[in-house]
Parts: C-alpha cells; sequence; structure tokens
C-alpha cells in the first residue's frame, strides 16, 4: 500500500493553516505551539528547529521527544473521521493533531483542549 501524501508533507508547510486557523477565531500562534508541545513533548525551540529543517510529518512523530500519553483521550471528528478509530498510528497522530487544533479555533478553553 502506498504512503499517504500527508507524511511526506513538512509540518513547516502546514504549520502556518494551523496558525491561520487559530487567528481568525481570536486565538493564538503561541496556543497552537502549546498544543503542539503537549502532543509531541517538543520544547520550543526544538519545535522551531523542526520547523526550520521542514520535518516530515512522518518523521516529525517518529522523532517527537515524548509523545503525551494523554492523547488516546482525544475523541471526536474531523473531517467526518473518528480520531479513535484511525487504525494507522502514523495518520491517528496527525488527526489527534488536527482535532486538537479544531477545538482551538472552536474556542474551547486550554485546560479541556490539553486535557488537564
Amino acid at each position: 500500500m502506498a504512503k499517504h501524501r500527508i507524511y511526506s508533507m513538512s509540518v513547516a508547510s502546514v504549520y502556518p493553516h494551523y496558525v491561520t486557523k487559530a487567528e481568525k477565531k481570536g486565538r493564538t500562534k503561541a496556543e497552537v505551539d502549546e498544543i503542539i508541545r503537549w502532543l509531541t513533548g517538543h520544547s520550543q525551540a526544538s519545535l522551531e528547529d523542526e520547523l526550520a529543517k521542514k520535518t516530515s510529518f512522518e518523521d516529525f512523530f517518529a522523532q517527537a521527544p515524548h509523545m503525551n500519553p494523554a492523547r488516546s483521550l482525544i475523541t471526536g471528528t474531523v473531517c467526518g473521521v473518528r480520531v479513535e478509530e484511525v487504525e494507522e498510528p502514523l495518520m491517528r497522530e496527525i488527526r489527534y493533531l488536527d482535532k486538537l487544533i479544531d477545538e482551538l479555533a472552536k474556542g474551547r478553553p486550554m485546560e479541556k483542549i490539553l486535557r488537564a
């Protein structure tokens, strides 16, 4: 089976769309970064480094310092697909990120987005 094209896309190519989506709804780039850091265990410096290196989604998640175990609490739909039912592990991680950004754009409080 061929790999999905999102896997080879750089996180940096999609990141501005995450920020724009959040900012259109009155949220901030800092909140987008906080979500990504919570999910992956990156520091702000290491996140910025990965964006600068144009790391692919596949490598970004494979090399994440510490994927948050609470990410399994993320449920709901993204593009009509239930994130908790996505079988392919890498696609599930990407969908988790999409879902968290959606929640941010919908005005959900950060403590709920980060499953605090």
